[in-house]
């Protein structure tokens, strides 16, 4: 699923976060920047070492990474170049929303600010942290929506989902944020 945007292409696909070809990939990540499981996990993994080592690097020179911000890393040995650490809420913990907003807003201008021209982002927070699914399609495709109408460098914003389950719930969201028939 595609909707163009001035000059942006917002894409919505079911597929494996860690093989697609765009300049960044977004990690749902803890304020730690442990990657031990999930999608942080599977990154970690499949990027090798570099990643988890640059994160440690991060966390010792700058701190823990608050709820809503982001960090950057190389992408190892992925086919991205970077990947950028979102931290989201944890459910429960109180102004979910805007953090999770604010992580999605801040993954997109951090790749902005390194001139990026494409990123994929999965469904921060759905996993252990315990975000319902619907309320993050509904929240980070509003963000995408309002990043892109405000200006952006971004050529291609790629929300990558994992399952037909999620996918189907961001499928019906998408509908609705772009206005499609």
């Amino acid at each position: 699923m595609k909707h163009r945007m001035h000059q942006t292409d917002i894409e919505l696909i079911d597929d494996d976060i860690t093989t697609l070809n765009v300049d960044a990939i977004v990690n749902a990540a803890n304020s730690r920047l442990a990657h031990g499981g999930g999608v942080a996990g599977v990154i970690s993994r499949k990027g090798g070492p570099a990643i988890q080592e640059e994160s440690n690097i991060w966390v010792k020179t700058r701190g823990v990474v608050p709820a809503g911000e982001v960090a950057i890393t190389s992408a190892g040995d992925l086919p991205a170049r970077y990947v950028i650490h979102a931290v989201g809420p944890r459910q429960g913990e109180g102004m979910e929303n805007k953090k999770l907003k604010n992580a999605t807003l801040n993954s997109l201008k951090m790749a902005d600010s390194r001139l990026l021209k494409s990123i994929a982002l999965p469904a921060i927070s759905t996993g252990i942290f315990g975000y319902p699914m619907d309320k993050c399609a509904k929240v980070m495709l509003s963000a995408v929506k309002a990043y892109v109408e405000s200006g952006t460098g971004l050529e291609r914003i790629v929300l990558c989902l994992f399952g037909e389950q999620a996918f189907s719930v961001f499928q019906t969201r998408f509908s609705k944020t772009f206005r499609l028939s």
